[in-house]
């Protein structure tokens, strides 16, 4: 039989060689490869072949007689066998598919038939004037097996726990971009549709301001349509474009109002998630102009503070009718909360505040810098 005190020995040990494997391996969380599976496989065989190795040398090892006995070889492979048939057949088919009865029930047959193989069998060959002539009792044998494999399939337990956790993480990610790529697909076409509406009266009456619109309307589309395919633009382009966008809506309101567009940002190297503060700027002009054909005030503010904090404000005036209560509650403001709420969680706040006639949103976000991100995606 094996000796008694090698579990007080093997369980550290253990846990730290193995623990530097999956640690090292959960470390890449969800830059796994398309072949990740595949790969994953003889990762797997590997760290099982290094495990018997290790979980051997201290079940065998003896200071008083180091060296190895044939008869270890045969009880620990006995275990590796039972440890086998649990790890790859009684888990996936039993433990996993929500059976722990059935899996306990099978198990404690494996153990059994291996206690059995041990008194009937293996001692009679090795022992048989010794150990062999009886039989020591249930508690004993089980002190000699038991903990040999509860090691063996407790290390499959968790191996498989955490490829199946690095799944979930997979799945969260890819859920997460999929989300994040439909809500910004709803922005385009809502913004492309309510400029080429101011577009098309300007040209209906031949302004000559027609060919700026374009040109900034332009500028605007293709920022939206092939810059803003990355998950974080470079702040400075972002502003400029919302300068630009800025700029479009004040054409439509002339002499009926006053637009203050202020600007506060001297590090270039931060980054920003497209189109978010964009929806509360064309928030304000329709709400302003539903309502009201003069004295429309609208003022907006970026600043970014030296530490990274985007403080981002927008105001507006209104009069309040009959379709400007839907405006604050509309598609764009939802898709923009659930935005900040996968990019920046725990790291924005959104304020917004509604009087008679007074409509404000206060914005804060933490971004990063530029070489940051870098250095972390790659």
């Amino acid at each position: 039989m094996p000796s008694k005190n090698f579990v007080s020995r093997i369980v550290p040990d253990i846990k730290d060689s193995a623990s530097q494997g999956l640690g090292e391996h959960h470390g890449r969380g969800n830059t796994l490869p398309r072949n990740a599976v595949r790969s994953l496989s003889y990762k797997e065989i590997i760290f099982q072949v290094l495990l018997h190795v290790v979980v051997f040398i201290f079940y065998s090892y003896d200071r008083r007689n180091p060296h190895i006995e044939s008869y270890q070889v045969v009880f620990f492979l006995t275990y590796s066998m039972a440890a086998l048939v649990i790890n790859y057949f009684l888990l996936p088919r039993f433990l996993y598919r929500n059976k722990p009865l059935q899996f306990v029930g099978w198990t404690v047959a494996v153990i059994a038939l291996v206690i059995f193989l041990e008194e009937a069998v293996i001692e009679q060959i090795y022992f048989p004037d010794t150990r062999g002539q009886r039989f020591l009792g249930v508690f004993f044998s089980l002190w000699g097996v038991l903990p040999v494999i509860t090691v063996l399939s407790g290390f499959k337990f968790a191996w498989d726990a955490l490829r199946k956790q690095q799944e979930v993480e997979l799945l969260k990610s890819t859920i997460k971009e999929s989300e994040l790529k439909f809500l910004r697909s709803q922005i385009n076409p809502h913004f492309l549709f309510n400029n080429l509406n101011n577009l098309y009266s300007y040209a209906i009456e031949f302004s000559p301001k027609t060919p700026e619109i374009i040109l900034k309307l332009s500028s605007v589309l293709r920022y939206m349509l092939y810059e803003c395919q990355e998950k974080y633009v470079p702040l400075s382009k972002e502003v400029e474009q919302l300068e630009n966008f800025t700029q479009l809506y004040e054409m439509q309101i002339e002499e009926r109002g006053e637009v203050s567009f202020s600007v506060a940002v001297n590090q270039l190297d931060y980054q920003i998630a497209p189109l978010i503060l964009i929806v509360f700027i064309e928030n304000a002009f329709k709400h302003s102009q539903s309502g009201q054909s003069e004295d429309i005030q609208i003022d907006i503010s970026i600043e970014l503070s030296e530490e990274g904090e985007l403080n981002f404000s927008c105001k507006n005036n209104f009069h309040p009718v009959a379709n400007t209560e839907n405006l604050a509650h509309g598609i764009g403001l939802e898709n923009v909360r659930k935005r900040l709420q996968l990019l920046y969680p725990n790291a924005h706040e959104l304020v917004i505040e509604e009087t008679d006639n007074q409509y404000e949103v206060y914005l804060s976000m933490q971004l990063t810098q530029k070489v940051r991100n870098e250095l972390y995606y790659h």
